[in-house]
């Protein structure tokens, strides 16, 4: 039986929206950035300017946190704070500044993730924004496409009675292809992120779902993410979300190292 996973420390609730370090982490990589590309935000005009709510993205490579980070912060204004993988938070000084700032580690084994849920749900009552990818991982669609999805950010909006939002991003993976280690820094390539309106989740509210409302309601999500990815695509996705499981796929990790693709 595999050893539980030590338990992570769980970042602070600030009063503010952008507190301190979250601001100098900010200010020190949002000129750095731009030595692998810049990011135009689209659509920013359908969110809050203040108060909760959980914004939902697409996953394409590595980069797409530092897109959402940025896009988050010095597009919208507004003090992101994500649900991460735990390993990164392992890491010596980033694990400490990731905390710091605001992010919430998460397990993917050993233990259950009560804590960080816990944590996230506290940022949405002080009226924080909560960033998540919901596909959990890379996207394993051959062509890029968002795939489906877990079912933790529709059930957080529906138990916090948070709105949550769809958003679609791309251009990063011509500077880090999917599942590769290939950086190619671009300083003049645009990375493209499209806000869609707020997903009605209304059907869903007022009553203990099953889990396959819960499939349901996600899937409501992930189509709606879609949505704004072919917008940025100019291309229509395909009608069904991959899914890796009927692929043989392995949930987490790099796939292609497992000779599944």
């Amino acid at each position: 039986m595999a050893a539980a996973e030590r338990a992570f420390k769980m970042p602070k609730v600030s009063k503010a929206d952008r507190p301190l370090v979250m601001r100098l982490v900010a200010y020190i990589l949002g000129p750095l950035l731009h030595l692998l590309f810049w990011v135009k935000v689209s659509g920013k005009e359908k969110l809050p300017k203040k108060g909760a709510y959980i914004l939902v993205f697409n996953h394409v490579t590595h980069l797409d946190p530092l897109v959402v980070a940025y896009a988050t912060f010095f597009g919208l204004k507004r003090g992101p704070h994500f649900l991460a993988k735990g390993g990164l938070f392992k890491i010596p000084v980033l694990g400490p500044l990731l905390i710091a700032a605001g992010q919430v580690p998460v397990y993917r084994s050993g233990r259950t993730n009560i804590e960080p849920m816990s944590a996230a749900y506290e940022f949405l009552k002080a009226g924080h924004v909560i960033t998540i990818f919901p596909e959990g991982t890379l996207t394993r669609e051959p062509n890029g496409w968002p795939m489906r999805g877990k079912t933790g950010s529709v059930r957080m909006a529906i138990e916090a009675g948070v709105p949550i939002y769809s958003a679609g991003q791309w251009g990063s993976e011509v500077v880090l292809p999917t599942y590769t280690k290939n950086l190619k820094p671009k300083p003049w390539h645009k990375v493209s992120v499209q806000i869609g309106e707020e997903i009605n989740l209304d059907k869903f509210h007022g009553r203990k779902l099953s889990t396959e409302e819960l499939k349901d309601a996600t899937e409501i999500v992930m189509k709606a993410i879609t949505k704004q990815v072919e917008i940025l695509r100019g291309a229509k996705a395909p009608a069904k979300l991959y899914d890796p499981a009927e692929h043989g796929q392995s949930q987490f990790g790099n796939f292609n190292k497992n000779g599944k693709k």
